[in-house]
């Protein structure tokens, strides 16, 4: 039991000299979110690359409901550089 409580004594201790350390938990947080956008990142470019190659899967098999619904996209996009 003494162990327990000397356990959960410096627990409480080491979460307090953390608090006080405002400026490493700044830093903490800066690349926190540094790392947190890299990540979103590279998630979506991936998942789109996946979405992208299921989506040439499907018209190189020219499904008729799939195939129609890409040639129109393809042709609103075209429609809509010009």
């Amino acid at each position: 039991m003494e162990k327990l409580l000397f356990a959960l004594l410096e627990v409480v201790g080491r979460i307090d000299a953390r608090q006080a350390d405002r400026k490493s938990q700044r830093i903490e947080a800066f690349i926190g979110g540094i790392l947190r956008g890299i990540g979103a990142m590279l998630g979506f470019a991936l998942m789109g690359t996946v979405g992208v190659w299921i989506l040439q899967y499907l018209a190189e098999r020219n499904l008729p409901v799939i195939s129609d619904f890409l040639a129109e996209v393809v042709t609103m996009v075209r429609m809509r550089i010009q």
